[in-house]
């Protein structure tokens, strides 16, 4: 065969080998390019519910902790109102429809009051998770623990607003068996750092929402997305779980304050208005108000008491919403209401 006519064969040969891998490679990239584009749509669809349900999640978690806190911030006056009747009972365990009250303790009641008091102050220049963090943990335990001793060696009664508050975080996320370990720097860290009570709230799962920073790798990009939505999945069944239960727990608690609030108005009345100090002066109605005003402060201290949290003791695991004590708190309660509601 001539020369040029084998040349002419040649470059033909080399002509569609080019042809079909420019063919292939096509492909390839138009499979990469389909890979990356899914990889992509499903990293910020399951970043985007995260954020939904997570800031909803925080903000009925932290709607639970405020309202715990003010409840037992309005211990110190209650205290005070009932220490001007003289010749009262001692009000020992009250029991009523089966739930045991235990026993009246003022000083007790102003601990609490105070440390309520301390958290509150700081609530208005913390993250949210900060008040959800507390209702995690039990707000009264939060409450008492203000008043202890942060890793400093300073007393956390001295501190004030902010610093109480976060002193009050680390000592739970350290040392609380209910909150969960590793305090402010675990709270720092979990679900991308948002805010210190979110480590409380969640637990020790680190959700790496890495965004539009996905490897340049299809694949790569694809197995981490799949990850992410695997892990979003998981924190929002919990996060789910928790808001239902939260906001059982918080329509409990705000018909028991209700009452509550109703009890020390007449209370109040009776003291106050009518000046009646002396509770041999009381008639049966009265002291029948004072009593049940008295259980419907230890109903709420047991009621704040509540974790809505457990630890989960795993390194990387996801807390575990307190369904049991949940659901026992709110049938107390609902016993106890029904009964001081027939008087």
């Amino acid at each position: 065969m001539a020369l040029p006519l084998i040349l002419v064969a040649v470059a033909v040969a080399a002509g569609a080998k080019g042809a079909t891998d420019g063919v292939q490679g096509g492909v390839k990239i138009k499979k990469a390019s389909d890979t990356m584009k899914v990889a992509k749509e499903k990293q910020e669809t399951a970043i985007a519910l995260f954020k939904s349900v997570n800031e909803s999640t925080v903000s009925l978690m932290d709607k639970v902790g405020e309202t715990e806190m003010k409840i037992l911030d309005t211990f110190d006056d209650f205290s005070n109102l009932i220490e001007k009747i003289q010749g009262r009972p001692k009000f020992e365990k009250i029991e009523k429809a089966g739930v045991v009250i235990e026993e009246y303790k003022a000083e007790e009641l102003k601990n609490v009051s105070a440390g309520a008091g301390l958290l509150l102050g700081g609530l208005g220049g913390s993250a949210a998770g900060t008040a959800g963090g507390f209702a995690a943990a039990g707000a009264t335990t939060s409450a008492v623990m203000a008043l202890g001793t942060a890793s400093t060696g300073t007393a956390i009664g001295s501190l004030s607003g902010v610093a109480a508050t976060n002193a009050t975080l680390a000592a739970l996320g350290g040392g609380a068996v209910a909150a969960g370990g590793g305090g402010m720097a675990l709270g720092t860290m979990v679900l991308g750092g948002a805010t210190l009570g979110i480590g409380l709230l969640v637990g020790g799962i680190i959700f790496n929402k890495t965004g539009e920073h996905l490897s340049q790798k299809a694949d790569e990009a694809l197995e981490q997305a799949n990850k992410t939505e695997k892990e979003v999945n998981k924190i929002v069944s919990y996060l789910e779980e928790l808001s239902q239960y939260a906001n059982k727990f918080y329509d409990s608690l705000i018909l028991v304050k209700k009452s509550y609030d109703k009890h020390i108005e007449l209370l109040d009345h009776i003291i106050n208005f009518n000046e009646k100090t002396q509770w041999n002066e009381f008639t049966q109605k009265e002291k029948i108000t004072t009593e049940n005003a008295i259980m419907l402060v230890g109903l709420m201290y047991k009621m704040c008491k509540t974790k809505l949290v457990l630890k989960d003791t795993s390194e990387n695991g996801i807390n575990e919403v307190n369904i049991k004590d949940i659901d026992e708190t709110i049938a107390d309660s609902n016993k106890m209401m029904l009964e001081i509601n027939k008087e």
